[in-house]
């Protein structure tokens, strides 16, 4: 399938370029090298083709093929220049075409690294240079394609990626309001002081006014206390987070305050799964079947009437026979069921934390290579590196509200604060 991509590819540009000769005979030279089984067969595949390719674009800027005279030429080849490219492969040397009038360089070659795969280079070179796990971070060095790391090259390339990290981080949140927002911490450990502690990192993603999901922001805390979550939160309303309708997470008591102090209009949904864990903590390990059954049922309801329904339903099944379970699912009542304010149609993506599960995924797949950070800015270039990756990709997506329905969870908000307006009147009157 690769191979298919370098020769469609060769093949267009020989059509437009009338690419350098002489070619390679591709069906040959698979061969050969097939039948010899070297271990350097994927370096050398990439090294012939990726040269093929460069010699297609140096004879596309000369207007001609190479060694050919013609009139419409517009520059001459001037030998070649040896530059080292660091790839999965290994180090391949490749040669760089010259030319005798301007330059050519193939950029869409030599910054082949995405955000999150040079942050993740530069937090293993940062561990080996400061001697972290000397022979597993040679390894992972290794498989990343590196075989010269100098602290010139790990500090340029930190220097690069912080600025685009903190860029991210910091950038106005002008895209509300976002209805909807969930926010979650992961536990990641980092050497300070000459031990290794657990650290806290903050992650808040939310749904703003066109429909698309947003990463909002990432913040290291040493606990995932009330003054961390505070901090949090107060930052991203200081760059703009409004119109918050509805934060869904787990119920960290810390979290659940600085919400409330920090987003007064929003009403908190208590995260379904990591309830239901909370739930069987009180329940009786022959019962939780049953129960959790019982649970289940409230949340297949067709309409926000009869999930409030089928929830009393469940309450007097368990008044009697588990009063401790009772009490606990009773006074959770207002928490989990925040999501009937919304239509039926949002209530997937609002009563959970599961969608941001792949998110959590997908940085954990990174951070495991490293394992202990060797600092918290390591920590911070690394995760804030693959979260403006996903949310470069999130706004290529298709919307994860639709509009319609976005503007049906808008009217419900209002409909619920002027209804609780009157509420409050009609008590004051």
């Amino acid at each position: 399938m690769i191979l298919n991509e370098f020769l469609r590819k060769i093949s267009s540009e020989e059509k437009h370029a009338m690419a350098a000769a002489p070619s390679i005979d591709l069906s040959g030279w698979m061969s050969e090298h097939l039948e010899q089984a070297s271990p350097d067969l994927l370096r050398a595949m990439l090294s012939s083709f990726i040269e093929a390719l460069m010699g297609a674009d140096a004879d596309a800027i000369c207007n001609a093929g190479y060694g050919e005279r013609t009139e419409a030429r517009t520059n001459t080849r001037n030998g070649y220049r040896h530059r080292d490219w660091d790839t999965r492969a290994g180090t391949i040397d490749v040669a760089i075409p010259k030319l005798r009038s301007g330059s050519y360089f193939p950029d869409w070659l030599l910054t082949h690294r995405r955000r999150a795969e040079a942050a993740l280079v530069s937090v293993v070179a940062t561990s080996y240079l400061l001697g972290v796990s000397t022979r597993r971070m040679e390894k992972l060095v290794g498989t990343l394609g590196i075989d010269r790391l100098s602290k010139s090259q790990v500090s340029e390339m930190a220097k690069d990626l912080d600025a685009q990290v903190a860029a991210f981080r910091t950038r106005p949140l002008d895209a509300g309001p976002y209805t909807f927002l969930a926010a979650d911490a992961l536990v990641l450990k980092v050497r300070e002081g000459g031990r290794t502690v657990n650290v806290h990192a903050m992650v808040a993603t939310a749904v703003n006014a066109e429909g698309f999901r947003e990463i909002l922001g990432l913040q290291v805390s040493t606990a995932e206390d009330g003054a961390g979550w505070l901090a949090f939160f107060r930052d991203l309303v200081a760059r703009g987070l409004t119109g918050v309708g509805l934060v869904t997470s787990d119920a960290h008591q810390g979290l659940v305050a600085a919400v409330g102090a920090t987003l007064p209009a929003a009403s908190w949904q208590r995260c379904r799964t990591h309830y239901a864990a909370n739930l069987m903590a009180v329940t009786p390990k022959s019962a939780w079947g049953w129960v959790k059954a019982l649970l289940h049922s409230v949340y297949d309801q067709p309409d926000a009437e009869a999930v409030h329904a089928q929830f009393d339903r469940v309450l007097d099944a368990l008044a009697e026979k588990l009063p401790e379970v009772h009490d606990h699912l009773d006074a959770a009542r207002a928490d989990i069921l925040a999501f009937t304010t919304f239509p039926k149609a949002i209530w997937r993506q609002i009563w959970s934390n599961n969608p941001n599960e792949r998110l959590n995924r997908e940085i954990r797949r990174r951070t495991d290579v490293v394992g202990i950070f060797p600092n918290r800015e390591a920590l911070i270039r690394l995760v804030g590196a693959v979260l403006a990756e996903q949310h470069d990709e999130w706004t290529e997506m298709r919307r994860y509200v639709g509009l319609e329905v976005l503007a049906k969870c808008r009217a419900a908000l209002i409909e619920a604060a002027t209804s609780e307006e009157v509420t409050l009147t009609a008590i004051t009157a």
